[in-house]
This record gives C-alpha cells, sequence and structure tokens, in this order.
C-alpha cells in the first residue's frame, strides 16, 4: 500500500514540476504540457456558448433536470456539427506558418510587390497534403503529395498550389472527375481498386508520364521538409515595361530531396502513419525551420515562338537548353498552427487568386480549376470563404453583403453597390497590365516519347530502374487480366525494354503470389506485407 502511494506522489510531483527532467520528448508529445508551462493557472472561467459562466453542479446531468440544462443543451447540439465535408482530393493534410523573403531582383520579369525587393518578407500559411487518402489515411502511401502556399501580399492573397512531381496527370479540365473518381475507393467495395487505376491509365495514355513519376524514388518523398514542390502551371508575369515572360516556378528544399523506398515506407506505415505531419511538427517546434528556395525557369515571348514543344502542357516537361532558371527567394516555415482546424482544414487555396503583374497560366486546365475550386470552397466553408481568419487578405472592401457567417463588419454601412455617388470603394487603373492576352490552342494528342525519356533518362541508374519496375509490377498483381494485358502493351509502346521486364517481374510476382495462396501457415512466415503504390498491402516475397 505504501509503494502505491508513493507510486501517486511521484506521479504527481512529475506532472506538477512542468519539467522533462532526462526524458526528451519531442514537440508532438509534449503539446498538452507546453500549454500548461505557458499558462501556470487556469486561463479562464468555462462558459456557455452565448457567455454565462458554467456552475460545477451543471457539468454532471445524471438525476438532473436535463431539459434546463443549457450546458448539456449546448454539448449535445454542437458536437455532432464539428466536421465539415471533408476534401474530395487532398484531405490527409497538415500546415504551417512562416514567412516568404525575397532574395533576389527579379524587377525584370514582373512589377508583383510579393517578388520585389530584395530582403522583403511576406507572411504565408502552408497547407501539405496526399492526394488521394482520406484524413484518416496513410502519409506513406506512393501518392501525389501537395504543398499549396498563400502568400498575404500588400495587393491581396497569391496562392501558388504545387505538386511533388513537375509534370500533372492531365491538360483537360474534363477528365478531373474521372481521374478523381477511379484514384479513389470503389462504390461497391469501397476500396482503392487498381484495375480502375490502370483501367483510365490505358484508356488515357496522357497519364503514363506522372505515374511514371509516381511509381520511380519521387513518389514517395521522405517526409514534406525534404520535397520539391512544383506549381506545373506556365505562369505569365508581366514587367512595368509591358514585356511579358513565361514562367515555372519551383520550390526546390534546402534540405535536399530524400525519398524512401516501397519497403522502408512500409516499415514506418506498421508504426506511424503520421510520419510526415509528425515530422514537420517535430522540426518546427524544435527550432529546424524547413525552407525552400523558390525559383523560375524563363521563357521570354520571343523564346516562346522558337521552341519546338509546347510550353504550355502541363504533362510534360520543358527542354533543356531552351530557358534560363532565375533564383527568386526562400520560403521558411517557423511556426506551427495552434488550431489545426482554423488554420488547415479551414484554409481555401485557389489558382485564381493573383495578383497585379502576375496575370496567371493561360492554359484550359488553369481555367477548369478556377471554377471547380471555388465550387469546391463554396460547398466546403460557405461563400465567404475568404472571410475565414486563415483565408482573409491583409486589404479588403468589397460590395460582396451578408450570406451564411462568417461576414465580420459586413462592410458596415458603406453603400452595397457599385457605380456610386457615395464614396464606397473604387477600383483604379493598372498601368503595366498587359493590353494583349495570349491564346493557346492545345489538343487532346497525346505523345508517350516524355514517358520513354523519363525512363532512359531521368531514372539515373540500374538500380533506380530496378526498384520503378519493382514498383508497377506491385500495382499490376491485383488488377484483372483484360486491363493488365492494356497496361503491358502500353509499357511497350513507351519502351520495349520496359515492357519486357515488367511482364516478366508481373509472371514472377504471380508465381510468389499462387505459392502464398497455397502455403501452410508455418511457410507464409517467409513472406511480409508490404504496402501497394497507393499505401494499402498486398501480399510478395520477402525482397531482402
Amino acid at each position: 500500500m505504501k509503494a502505491i502511494i508513493a507510486c501517486l506522489l511521484y506521479v504527481v510531483i512529475q506532472v506538477e514540476s512542468n519539467e522533462y527532467y532526462n526524458v526528451t520528448y519531442e514537440p508532438v508529445q509534449r503539446q498538452l504540457l507546453d500549454f500548461k508551462k505557458h499558462h501556470p493557472r487556469p486561463i479562464g472561467l468555462w462558459t456557455k456558448n452565448a457567455g454565462e459562466p458554467v456552475d460545477i453542479r451543471d457539468t454532471i446531468t445524471i438525476n438532473s433536470d436535463q431539459f434546463s440544462n443549457q450546458l448539456l443543451i449546448d454539448t449535445i447540439s454542437t458536437v455532432a456539427g464539428e466536421r465539415i465535408p471533408e476534401r474530395v482530393v487532398t484531405a490527409k493534410g497538415t500546415g504551417a506558418f512562416g514567412y516568404f523573403e525575397v532574395t533576389h531582383d527579379v524587377s525584370k520579369y514582373t512589377y508583383a510587390d510579393v517578388f520585389n525587393g530584395v530582403g522583403k518578407k511576406t507572411p504565408v500559411v502552408v497547407r501539405f497534403a496526399s492526394g488521394f487518402q482520406n484524413k484518416g489515411g496513410s502519409d506513406l502511401a506512393r501518392d501525389l503529395k501537395t504543398m499549396a502556399v498563400k502568400f498575404y501580399t500588400q495587393e491581396g492573397n497569391l496562392d501558388l498550389l504545387s505538386i511533388s512531381i513537375p509534370v500533372f496527370a492531365f491538360r483537360d479540365p474534363m477528365l478531373s472527375r474521372d481521374i478523381t473518381h477511379a484514384f479513389n475507393r470503389n462504390p461497391q467495395t469501397n476500396m482503392y481498386d487498381f484495375t480502375s487505376f490502370y483501367d483510365i491509365v490505358t484508356l488515357r495514355p496522357i497519364f503514363a508520364h506522372s505515374l511514371f513519376w509516381l511509381m520511380s524514388d519521387y513518389g514517395i518523398p521522405n517526409g514534406y521538409r525534404k520535397m520539391d514542390a512544383f506549381p506545373v502551371h506556365t505562369y505569365e508575369l508581366a514587367s512595368k515595361h509591358g514585356e511579358k515572360y513565361y514562367v515555372r516556378f519551383n520550390f526546390r528544399t534546402e534540405l535536399g530531396f530524400s525519398y524512401l523506398t516501397t519497403a522502408e515506407a512500409a516499415a514506418i506505415q506498421s508504426l506511424d502513419l503520421d510520419y510526415f505531419t509528425r515530422d514537420l511538427y517535430n522540426a518546427i517546434g524544435s527550432g529546424q525551420y524547413p525552407s525552400w528556395k523558390l525559383e523560375m525557369d524563363v521563357l521570354s515571348l520571343h523564346d516562346l515562338k522558337k521552341v519546338d514543344y509546347n510550353p504550355f502542357d502541363v504533362t510534360t516537361l520543358w527542354k533543356n537548353g531552351t530557358f534560363y532558371t532565375v533564383p527568386i527567394g526562400r520560403l521558411v516555415l517557423n511556426r506551427n498552427v495552434k488550431n489545426h482546424f482554423r488554420d488547415v482544414e479551414q484554409a481555401a487555396y485557389n489558382p485564381g487568386n493573383l495578383v497585379p503583374g502576375i496575370p496567371g497560366p493561360v492554359d484550359y486546365l488553369s481555367c477548369g480549376e478556377r471554377m471547380y475550386y471555388r465550387d469546391t470552397q463554396n460547398y466546403r466553408l460557405g461563400r465567404n470563404h475568404n472571410k475565414i481568419s486563415v483565408n482573409m487578405p491583409l486589404y479588403e472592401k468589397t460590395y460582396v453583403r451578408d450570406g451564411t457567417p462568417p461576414t465580420n463588419l459586413n462592410m458596415k454601412n458603406a453603400p452595397n453597390y457599385y457605380p456610386n455617388s457615395f464614396h464606397g470603394p473604387v477600383p483604379y487603373v493598372d498601368e503595366h497590365r498587359p493590353w494583349k492576352k495570349l491564346k493557346v490552342l492545345e489538343t487532346n494528342a497525346f505523345d508517350l516519347e516524355p514517358a520513354w525519356y523519363f525512363y532512359n533518362y531521368i531514372l539515373e541508374d540500374e538500380a533506380h530502374r530496378l526498384r520503378f519496375i519493382a514498383n508497377i509490377v506491385l500495382t499490376l498483381v491485383p488488377v484483372t487480366p483484360p486491363v493488365v494485358q492494356r497496361a503491358m502493351k502500353l509499357l511497350h509502346l513507351i519502351d520495349q525494354d520496359l515492357g519486357e521486364r515488367v511482364k516478366a517481374g508481373y509472371e514472377v510476382a504471380l508465381a510468389a503470389q499462387q505459392a502464398l495462396a497455397n502455403a501452410t501457415p508455418a511457410e507464409t512466415m517467409s513472406f511480409r506485407r508490404v504496402p501497394s503504390a497507393e499505401g494499402h498491402p498486398i501480399q510478395m516475397s520477402d525482397p531482402r
């Protein structure tokens, strides 16, 4: 009995001391104790939703008049409404605050205030996510990773939506729904289905190039901090002299790109589905602030007329030797969010959020994105989503009124129509804005050369090719035969060597799967479960 009392006393002393002694806790693990350390006393009286202080006798409702207990009514009536619609894509995510600092003079290319003035700092909020994972899914899926950056500039919010590979899957916005459906859960089984995945890839071979990037070492970066990110679209920039430039932005991690193999990701995933999220939070909480260099690949209007490829095609890379690269500045994340729902779940990023000097992309996919991103945010957050604190620009005066809260000051008593003669907000004339608009005519034809080039030149060595082929084989095993045959044909058309090696690996994997199905329980100990390209386990023999 004395031992038990002593043990309890020790625990109380440990907690009350607010010290960590010789135990090293990660910032993620010590969050609650850190809060207590910064608030030695309770932060105030608990109140009901309307502000009335809570009497301690109302905190227990057994054998009481529950009908008149407003605290109970507040609790029951609000808990069911704590969730908002989950994002259809990029649902599993995290984020942080930081700043962007201009390190190089790029006034030659754009008059955008955010990128002009060496040393200028602009606050940012960044959201990272996995492309097709649900909110409770795995960070370690072989999946597209995203990095959305919101710059709070003096001229409005600038949103750069980036992905972890430098090419996008398609260029026709009409395909957005179908690829989302095919890459998400099957409507009957509610499971990720590689048959639908490869079915749409073989019927729309334009997807092949981005698929190759995902099946390579670039498919699972070693956390968000060690990941490059690419806004993908070709942006039009305008200088103060009326000159136009066409650029592709790149965020290059200053830690250097690092990847996880499928086996490494499987080992981590068995212990921690939130590996990327934990790594980012702990790094910032420990003062190891992640950072990226922002640069842009540049083509002038004159250069544009000489290239022998479509520089606006988001499914392909620009050819080496046709452009030059210009550094702009550094993105640094130095502050974790205080409330995930407020700062990450409610954050709304829109490729249509641009600023003077950056007219933005001119391709058709970008035009489509500006529509469906806005529609998504209206559905998830309401039509006043830009009045939620994390989305609010530094300066805003509009003729938008009312609607579902938040409305904030709702422009108070200012005129609510334009034009008016009573001193409501007025527009200005942007003298530097280009007078002419570039019109890009695109084709729905696809070219297999980018995928061929990736296999032969971007995969830098034989070891990388072997991992790439193994990842493809792993995802083909559960696919039904007719679709597998089309996939094999497509791979053969891209590169004969690739097709033959994938076919050979596929046959070996099928044999291993059959052997496992026929094995005794003791024999199955030589097999283990590893995640597929989407982070969902399938059987294969131990590769060690």
